[in-house]
């Protein structure tokens, strides 16, 4: 696969991960604000969301070479996607409150993979090479 390839999918993966980090701040709204858990269409959407954006950015780590930056983004959206799951199946799912300490883990993986994601993206748009 060329660069410009891999380029075009991170920025579509980065695209997604931006829909869902607006998702997610709507929802850590109404967890902190109201005192009670989001709606679930919003959770799963965001949940949606952010697996279609690791799927993309799995693939281009699979199929080409992408920057380092892009990889240990892809391992923090993991992690994130794993505590999200816990938030989801052993707290939602339940009715119970979402822990605030789990909720702020969360958004800090992902904040963070998403900030690295972006460095390369841009990085990768203004000529930088890859690999």
């Amino acid at each position: 696969m060329n660069p410009d390839e891999v380029l075009g999918m991170l920025q579509v993966a980065a695209g997604l991960f931006t829909l869902a980090a607006l998702g997610g701040l709507v929802m850590a709204a109404i967890r902190f604000g109201r005192k009670h858990n989001p709606p679930a269409w919003l959770a799963m959407l965001h949940g949606l969301l952010a697996a279609a954006g690791i799927t993309l950015l799995a693939y281009a780590a699979y199929a080409g070479e992408v920057p380092a930056p892009a990889l240990l983004a892809l391992l923090l959206f993991l992690l994130a996607a794993g505590g999200g799951s816990i938030l989801s199946l052993a707290y939602k799912w339940r009715q119970r409150l979402l822990p605030s300490w789990l909720v702020l883990a969360h958004a800090l993986l992902a904040v963070v993979g998403y900030l690295l994601l972006l460095f390369a993206v841009f990085a990768g748009d203004a000529g930088m090479s890859f690999g």
